[in-house]
């Protein structure tokens, strides 16, 4: 329960980053799900804003709440973007990706003019790699690139539904859940798995955070990248 008041207590101050005609990109996850709740409250008491969610459960949330959603097709640039995280570094990198969102979440994130991070203090860790680092992958190339991936160091397990199905993607690909250990090196590591064919995306968000709330107890730390 500590945790979930602390998401909520993160969600309700990365509001303060959102101002009236801005276009918004919505995260996925449960900390970005408070964040969605809070922007429908604020557009029924009159907030004017154009949403762009990062997957379909974000966008049937904020449908149903009545916000507003637009596509790239109308707006080429995002104002904000509030969204969750898996892990996060003292230098403000993440691992996201733990929801199946991740490539949605780096596009959006890619032409926001800032980021805005929301998360609990579980979130924190001192070096990424305390959880497993997800990896999109194209159903076609799925064997090979997880025996490629073991090969640098990764213990790879192909990501399952409920159903114990292969777990499917908005964009209709798959998901290899890589556990590295501790990431020495986060920039080495996404420079090399961008270069394996048939990778789409992987979680590694690297100085794409502007923005950091962290809910820690009765407070939010709020931290900044240098620009």
């Amino acid at each position: 329960m500590a945790h979930e008041q602390e998401k909520q207590a993160a969600a309700r101050r990365s509001l303060a980053f959102v101002q009236d005609g801005y276009v918004v990109g919505l995260g996925t996850g449960s900390t970005a799900s408070y964040a969605i709740r809070l922007l429908g409250e604020r557009v029924r008491a009159g907030l004017k804003i154009h949403c762009i969610p990062t997957s379909v459960l974000s966008g049937d949330l904020a449908a149903s709440l009545g916000i507003p959603l637009t596509t790239f097709e109308e707006f080429s640039q995002i104002d904000v973007t509030i969204d969750g995280a898996d892990e996060i570094s003292p230098e403000l990198d993440l691992i996201k990706g733990h929801g199946g969102a991740l490539l949605l979440e780096k596009i959006v994130a890619s032409v926001s003019r800032r980021v805005v991070i929301i998360a609990d203090s579980s979130k924190q860790v001192p070096v990424l790699g305390k959880s497993f680092l997800p990896v999109e992958v194209v159903p076609f190339a799925q064997a090979l690139l997880a025996r490629r991936i073991a090969a640098i160091g990764a213990l790879v397990t192909l990501r399952r539904d409920r159903a114990d199905k292969p777990f499917v993607t908005d964009e209709g690909h798959h998901i290899l859940d890589c556990d590295f250990g501790q990431i020495s090196d986060p920039a080495s590591l996404a420079e090399e798995l961008n270069r394996m064919p048939g990778v789409v995306e992987h979680g590694l968000f690297l100085k794409t955070a502007d923005v950091v709330l962290i809910g820690k107890d009765s407070e939010v730390l709020e931290f900044h990248r240098p620009k």
